[in-house]
């Protein structure tokens, strides 16, 4: 597994074709065979032209020979090719000459890597005064990339970032476009181009795009600059959006987060003095259940950024987003859709009540805990459970504090490095109360187990602490360290651990996981040594006892030990069903509420000093 091999192209194509190696298997990695060759084809010289190319002297910049024809040499661009172009104003003008050789080409993951570069170069050397000719000639090359029909294509394209690429590279030569009479419109089926002169005194400009997606119909998008935004102008300037409606589809490709792309892509070039703008995208499919998320398209880091916008209207059919210009890292903008995570107003209820009952029940109950302290933990086993009670509950409740914290810093829309902050102590805190309740399994076996065999209060303290915290310390450190220069310790979309870029969050699953097998482990250790007793004595009562007392036990360990956060699994083999989710988030979100209930207001001790102290009726009282 993982082995790579590679094989050259069939002799009508140059370049070479990846393999890797997936459950006994070759899958096809990236083909690089090409039929196409981009040096060929695209060529410019920076001195005067030879006399062999036309005759016609000047300036580099006013003759823009292009080398092409024949069939590429297997990888030796130029071979046999033939000069056209150079004496031909036309195609000086606008590149048009090009066109039949890349249109009758296939759009195989090759050529689509050929073009993408010479759309790049293109938009870098001959991005000065874009006409209407021009714009024409490179949307009808970009258009032969973007067709529906070969999307799947764009998987195989050895350089993963091709997508992103094209996105900047027609942003690049777009923004240059010069317009006549105030206005410019060039569409092709895949990619269209508009722009308008706009003012102060213009009242609120837009831009309507309808546009085919694939044989069964249209996709529209709509581009709002606010009367408000324009009274910063001050002076006549242009504004130019395109629209891509399958880009999007091409982004995913290299995108391993499972939310998609679900209405056209929208680039916008406006005037530097602009800082927000509105935008309409029609729904690709109209998902009732699916939440829309407005994002902007990062082109330094290629990722998508809900960041950069926030959603004003959603319906079935379509979203309404307001996207901020600064900083100008964000051109493009698009909405995501992500179906397997169902969102529901009974889920969104249950968070809500049960963190805030969870919240309460762990204040209360580290104030009970502070009252009765010097009366629970005489014995040195009692002590320890206690301590490790606290710690439980001081750990969650600071984890549900920085969950709701987690959510307002994104919600807002607040600095990179805060959501770094809260994503940090949220995986410290929550990897605490995994470590403290692994700490709680760990003396429930040295009670049970090794009852001849002593170990003093300031050795278990030590390595109690040394476990809770100290381990939790030492794999929250080491994540941020190794994913965070890469920018990947953050997933798109919220404040917590990235999973489908650099496996970060597999920092918390993984011990997590670990210590809830463990614990699950120490349960069936306490039901065995908890139900052996009437083995053998043949009485039903004391049968039924042992029934009881084995039920008991359980259901006092399981949240005292975390084995409801075992049922997450079902949310992973069956991401979809919404019973699944919602047993889950029942579960634990009110898991203060049982540590509240099983750890503390059920404890005979600690009913009995609470008792003496004419408290425990008024909590009683309270908590039903």
């Amino acid at each position: 597994n993982g082995a790579i091999c590679i094989q050259p192209c069939s002799p009508s194509f140059h370049g070479e074709t990846s393999f890797v190696c997936e459950d006994r298997k070759w899958q096809m990695l990236s083909d690089a065979c090409a039929s196409l060759d981009v040096q060929s084809l695209f060529q410019v010289r920076m001195l005067e032209l030879l006399p062999c190319s036309g005759g016609h002297g000047g300036n580099a910049g006013e003759h823009l020979p292009f080398v092409g024809g024949g069939k590429p040499g297997h990888g030796k661009p130029g071979d046999g090719a033939k000069h056209f172009g150079a004496g031909n104003h036309s195609c000086q003008a606008d590149f048009s000459c090009i066109i039949p050789d890349i249109l009758s080409s296939p759009a195989i993951p090759g050529n689509i890597a050929d073009i993408v570069e010479l759309l790049k170069k293109i938009s870098l050397l001959l991005s000065e005064n874009v006409t209407r000719g021009k714009m024409q000639s490179y949307s009808r090359i970009a258009n032969h990339i973007l067709n529906s029909s070969i999307i799947s294509n764009w998987a195989f394209v050895k350089d993963r970032n091709a997508g992103s690429i094209l996105l900047d590279s027609v942003n690049l030569f777009a923004g240059k476009l010069l317009l006549r009479n105030g206005s410019e419109s060039i569409q092709e089926p895949f990619i269209a181009t508009k722009g308008y002169s706009i003012h102060r005194n213009t009242s609120g400009k837009s831009f309507d795009f309808s546009m085919e997606f694939n044989s069964t119909g249209n996709i529209t998008g709509h581009v709002v600059i606010p009367e408000e935004e324009l009274l910063r102008l001050p002076r006549a300037s242009k504004a130019i959006s395109v629209a891509f409606p399958t880009l999007g589809a091409i982004l995913e490709t290299n995108q391993l987060d499972p939310a998609f792309v679900n209405g056209m892509v929208l680039s916008v070039s406006l005037p530097e003095e602009l800082q927000s703008i509105l935008l309409t995208f029609e729904k690709l499919n109209k998902l009732e259940q699916a939440g829309a998320q407005c994002v902007g398209w990062h082109s330094a880091e290629r990722r998508w950024d809900a960041g950069a916008c926030e959603v004003r209207a959603h319906s079935v059919s379509a979203v309404v987003c307001a996207c901020a210009l600064r900083p100008r890292s964000y051109r493009s903008f698009s909405i995501l859709m992500a179906p397997a995570a169902p969102r529901s107003s009974l889920l969104d209820l249950i968070t809500r009540v049960g963190l805030g009952l969870s919240i309460f029940s762990l204040v209360l109950c580290l104030v009970i805990e502070a009252v009765v302290w010097h009366h629970v933990t005489k014995t040195e086993i009692t002590y320890m459970r206690h301590l490790c009670l606290v710690n439980i509950a001081a750990s969650l409740l600071v984890a549900d504090v920085l969950f709701i914290l987690a959510a307002i810093v994104h919600n807002t829309a607040l600095n990179y490095q805060l959501c770094v902050a809260a994503t940090f102590f949220l995986h410290f805190f929550y990897l605490a109360l995994f470590f403290w309740m692994f700490t709680l399994g760990l003396l429930i076996l040295y009670g049970l187990l090794l009852i001849f065999f002593k170990i003093t209060r300031s050795v278990l303290v030590a390595a109690a602490f040394s476990i809770g915290y100290g381990c939790p310390l030492v794999i929250s450190i080491l994540t941020v360290a190794i994913t965070e220069p890469k920018n990947g310790y953050l997933r798109s979309g919220a404040c917590w651990l990235n999973w489908y870029e650099t496996k970060a969050l597999l920092a918390f699953v993984v011990p997590a996981l670990s210590i809830i097998v463990m614990n699950l482990i120490v349960v069936v250790v306490v039901v065995v040594k908890t139900g052996r007793s009437s083995l053998g004595e043949g009485c039903k009562s004391q049968d039924l006892s042992s029934v009881i007392r084995v039920c008991k036990n359980v259901a006092l360990l399981t949240p005292l030990l975390g084995l409801t956060w075992g049922f997450g699994l079902a949310t992973i083999v069956d991401s979809r069903s919404l019973a699944f989710h919602v047993v889950f988030a029942l579960l634990n979100t009110f898991q203060g509420f049982f540590i509240l209930l099983f750890g503390t207001l059920l404890d005979r001790k600690v009913l009995i000093i609470l008792d003496y102290m004419n408290i425990f009726y008024t909590l009683r009282n309270c908590s039903l």
